[in-house]
């Protein structure tokens, strides 16, 4: 497996709730975080929560905080995100991605390591 592997998208109706898993190679997954990003239709990707390895710092934007939640199991190299209270304008792909360097901001695409990105799951989500 050379790019970490995304799943767990899918057509969903607004409130409910989905859990995304991303199984990435350990080159990857032993970056100092690990983050997922998403890419709405026709806009640019965007950042939507990041995990510190030891997975006791989480990151969110303000779009998603108090209803998503990023975990990992170090173990099995697999990063999660748990989707509660979903809104169409969640719509999107969900990407999971390794972060160069340690979150001291929001964290943008610039800041990924490019190798990283996965081919992402698709999230719908229905009125």
């Amino acid at each position: 497996q050379a790019q970490p592997v995304e799943s767990g998208g899918g057509l969903v109706q607004a409130e409910g709730s989905l859990r995304l898993s991303c199984v990435a190679p350990g080159r990857f997954f032993n970056a100092v975080a690990m983050a997922w990003f998403r890419q709405p239709p026709g806009k640019e990707r965007e950042f939507v929560a990041a995990i510190h390895w030891s997975a006791t710092k989480t990151y969110y934007s303000d779009s998603v905080k108090g209803r998503f939640a990023i975990s990992r199991d170090n173990a099995k190299n697999t990063l999660y995100l748990q989707m509660n209270n979903l809104k169409p304008e969640d719509t999107a792909v969900y990407y999971c991605a390794a972060l160069r360097g340690p979150v001291l901001r929001v964290p943008s695409v610039q800041d990924v390591d490019q190798d990283s990105w996965g081919q992402g799951t698709q999230v719908t989500v229905s009125q």
